[in-house]
């Protein structure tokens, strides 16, 4: 069985997210969705409520699971015994940024990433920029599953 985890703090969870996860479905036989949580960093939503939207989204998925975590992702793979790391790049800033992600995870506990590049009408879509809009009062339901 054929596993990939599609990790990221998803705050919120964008029709962005939704397309990589919707795009990987086919490649894997089963896609665990980590929801990340950083102590570091504040959240808009906390991880239960995160969890409990992106559950909720995938329902009639049985593929699909959705999990939170607090440590490496490389370590959140090697528990979810995961073959494949999945992410999505949107422009050459999270190209570099994610390719030496994926160094550091392949170097420290020999898994790939498979990164899938946005499509292009999704490609200014962000879980920032949704937070930001909802912060000054705009309607985001266009950028929301």
């Amino acid at each position: 069985m054929r596993t990939g985890i599609f990790v990221g703090s998803f705050d919120p969870f964008t029709i962005g997210h939704d397309n990589i996860v919707r795009r990987a479905l086919p490649l894997f036989d089963r896609i665990i969705i980590g929801v990340g949580v950083n102590e570091r960093k504040q959240y808009m939503l906390s991880a239960e409520t995160r969890k409990q939207k992106i559950q909720e989204l995938y329902k009639n998925e049985k593929r699909i699971t959705v999990k939170t975590y607090s440590d490496l992702t490389i370590d959140f793979a090697h528990r979810e015994m995961a073959d494949y790391i999945i992410k999505g790049v949107r422009s050459v800033k999270d190209f570099e940024y994610e390719r030496e992600q994926a160094d550091i995870n392949k170097r420290i506990g020999n898994i790939d990433t498979l990164l899938l590049f946005a499509e292009p009408e999704m490609a200014s879509i962000s879980s920032s920029l949704v937070r930001e809009l909802i912060h000054f009062g705009k309607d985001v339901r266009q950028f929301l599953p």
